[in-house]
């Protein structure tokens, strides 16, 4: 299998067509609303509608760039014969199985917008240089969980059918059980926060981190995800050590305690 853009689904444990609605914060109308990229793609994946490919082209050309060219490496979206390849590649029947389940199961997402906005407000008052990211829904091919870029967050349905989901169970995927545990709808807010904190604070790249230094850093982004979501999702002794260090400077910031990766600072 091709590997996430951020390991997150790994590394944590080893560690929308709706409208996006963007308010001021400190408006009580603010609210953050999946754009159901999904519904739009499976209509032409399952019909060949020709008028859904339009909009999948015109009203979606970011969202359908990624997913051809970034989720399912099938070739350039300006390419003359990918729509006929695009269309082609999920008449597979385990894909066509996915699309079903996933409209199935995400016909409403109304308690995911409300946990997303429930979740940014926090991040937003945490964070004030954030920028709140645009979220949509699409199918990929049981590959990728979140797919975060240019302030977006993609969130592949097909992820999320829940661990016991009969696919899922083909040893052909090797999924482990530490993450069936985690391949349903109560993670999708949880791992959209992670992802996206992951992007803007990405572990440093100009020197080699010890597992522990690694460990710290994603004990960070998980004390965050925990606060941003209302409860504590993740229970590790890195998380912890980042809460022991955050109640014993209560004068830093989550910003600055994102920002800082001189990892002693934690240990002490």
């Amino acid at each position: 299998m091709r590997k996430v853009y951020y390991f997150l689904l790994v590394v944590l444990l080893g560690c929308i067509s709706c409208e996006w609605q963007l308010k001021s914060f400190g408006d009580e109308d603010f609210q953050i609303v999946v754009e159901r990229y999904d519904r739009v793609q499976s209509l032409y994946l399952t019909t060949g509608d020709f008028s859904a490919l339009q909009q999948m082209n015109t009203v979606y050309p970011m969202q359908t760039r990624t997913l051809i060219e970034d989720v399912l490496r099938i070739g350039k979206v300006n390419d003359p014969q990918i729509n006929k390849r695009f269309l082609l590649f999920y008449q597979d029947s385990t894909l066509q199985s996915l699309i079903s389940e996933a409209e199935q199961q995400y016909a409403n997402m109304e308690d995911i917008n409300q946990d997303l906005t429930s979740a940014f407000e926090y991040l937003k008052e945490a964070i004030p240089s954030m920028v709140v990211p645009e979220v949509y829904a699409q199918i990929g091919s049981l590959d990728q969980s979140v797919i975060v870029g240019n302030n977006t967050i993609g969130i592949c349905l097909d992820k999320y059918l829940g661990g016991r989901h009969p696919l899922y169970q083909n040893p052909a995927y090797g999924y482990k059980a530490e993450q069936l545990a985690m391949m349903n709808r109560a993670y999708i807010v949880p791992d959209c926060v992670g992802f996206y904190l992951l992007s803007l604070y990405p572990m440093p790249q100009d020197r080699p981190l010890s597992q522990q230094e690694r460990d710290i850093h994603i004990g960070k982004i998980q004390w965050v995800v925990n606060h941003a979501i209302g409860r504590e999702l993740f229970q590790t002794p890195y998380t912890r050590i980042i809460d022991r260090y955050m109640k014993n400077n209560k004068n830093i910031t989550v910003e600055q305690m994102l920002r800082n990766n001189d990892y002693s600072d934690f240990e002490s």
